[in-house]
C-alpha cells in the first residue's frame, strides 16, 4: 500500500525545528503520568506480609499529591524540557531525512514499509540523544521524599553522575533506550496511515486538527503497546545503584523474571497508555503547527 505525503520534499531542517516544538508540547502535557509510571515501575518488592508501596495508579497519584502536592508530579521536569528539544528534533529530522532518501521527486508517494524504515532509523538516533536526560529524570522522579536529598535538580544530578562514573554513568541504559524506541517505525506508520484516511474522507482533502489529535494519539498508543516491557527494564536499570546489574539490561531481565515474573514487564502500563494519547497528540499538533508557521 502507498501513503501520500505532502507535495514538498521532506525537509530535515524544518522538521528539526518543528519536532523540537512538538516535543515541548508533549512533555508539558504528559509529564505527571510519566512520574506515576516511573514510580510504579521502580517501586521495590514489599517485605513479607507488607502492602506494596503503591497499590496502583490511583493510589500512587493520591500519595504523590498528599505528600508533595502538584509539584511532586513535575519533579525532574527540567531534564526532559531541556533535553526534549534535541530529542524530538533529531527524531523528526532523521525521519524526514529517511523519507527524503526514498523520494525521487516532489510528488512521490512512499510505501508504508518505507515510512516504517525511516521511522526505525529516527527512533534509534533519537534514543541515543534521550539516554542522559532519561537517566537524570528517572533518578529525580524516584528519589525518596523524606531523608537526605541525593540530587538537587538537573545540573547537580548530571555532575554527580559524571563524578561517579563519567560519561558511562550518564549513558547508563543506552541499549534499553534503543530497544524501547525502535518501534518508532510503527508510530509513524500509524500516524501517516490514519492521516491518509482522514484526507480521503475530508471534503477539502487536507488534514484537520481533529484528525491530527486522533492520529497522533493512536500512534502513541500503538508505539507504547510494544515499548512498555523495554521501558520497564530501562527504568529499573537507570534507577539502580552503580554495580547492581553487571550485565545491564540482561541482568535486569533475569532478576525481574526470577523474582516477579512476566507480569512485571507491564508494570506501569496503564499510566503509560493513558498518557500516550494526549502526549503524542500534543507532539503532532505542535509539529503540524510549526510546519504551518515555517515557510522555508
Amino acid at each position: 500500500m502507498e501513503v501520500p505525503i505532502s507535495d514538498d520534499k521532506a525537509n530535515p531542517v524544518k522538521s528539526f525545528i518543528a519536532g523540537g516544538f512538538g516535543g515541548i508540547c508533549s512533555v508539558l502535557t504528559g509529564y505527571p503520568l510519566d512520574t506515576i509510571k516511573v514510580r510504579l515501575q521502580t517501586m521495590p518488592l514489599p517485605a513479607a506480609g507488607q502492602p506494596p508501596k503503591y497499590k496502583g495508579i490511583v493510589d500512587c497519584t493520591v500519595k504523590t499529591f498528599s505528600r508533595e502536592g502538584v509539584r511532586g508530579f513535575y519533579r525532574g521536569i527540567s531534564a526532559p524540557l531541556i533535553g526534549v528539544t534535541p530529542i524530538y528534533a533529531v527524531d523528526f529530522a532523521v525521519y524526514a531525512a529517511g523519507k527524503r532518501l526514498f523520494q525521487t521527486d516532489e510528488h512521490v508517494k512512499l510505501t508504508y514499509s518505507q515510512i516504517f524504515m525511516a521511522g526505525v532509523g529516527a527512533g534509534i538516533c533519537s534514543a541515543l540523544v534521550t539516554v542522559p536526560t532519561d537517566r537524570i529524570k528517572v533518578l529525580l522522579q524516584t528519589q525518596p521524599v523524606t531523608g537526605p536529598t541525593m540530587y538537587n535538580g538537573l545540573i547537580d544530578t548530571a555532575l554527580k553522575l559524571y563524578r561517579q562514573g563519567g560519561m558511562r554513568s550518564l549513558f547508563k541504559g543506552t541499549c534499553a533506550c534503543v530497544l524501547r524506541d525502535s518501534p518508532t517505525g510503527i508510530y509513524f506508520v500509524v500516524y501517516e496511515g490514519l492521516q491518509d484516511l482522514a484526507r480521503q474522507h475530508a471534503t477539502s482533502g487536507s488534514i484537520t486538527p481533529t484528525s491530527t489529535i486522533f492520529s497522533g494519539g493512536m500512534a502513541g498508543i500503538a508505539f507504547w503497546s510494544l515499548a512498555v516491557p523495554f521501558d520497564v527494564l530501562k527504568s529499573r536499570l537507570q534507577s539502580a545503584p552503580e554495580g547492581r546489574y553487571q550485565h545491564g539490561i540482561r541482568s535486569v531481565f533475569k532478576e525481574l523474571m526470577a523474582r516477579e515474573g512476566p507480569k512485571a514487564l507491564y508494570r506501569g502500563a496503564l499510566p503509560i497508555l493513558i498518557r500516550a494519547f494526549p502526549s503524542t497528540a500534543a507532539v503532532f499538533i505542535g509539529v503540524e503547527l510549526a510546519n504551518d508557521l515555517l515557510t522555508f
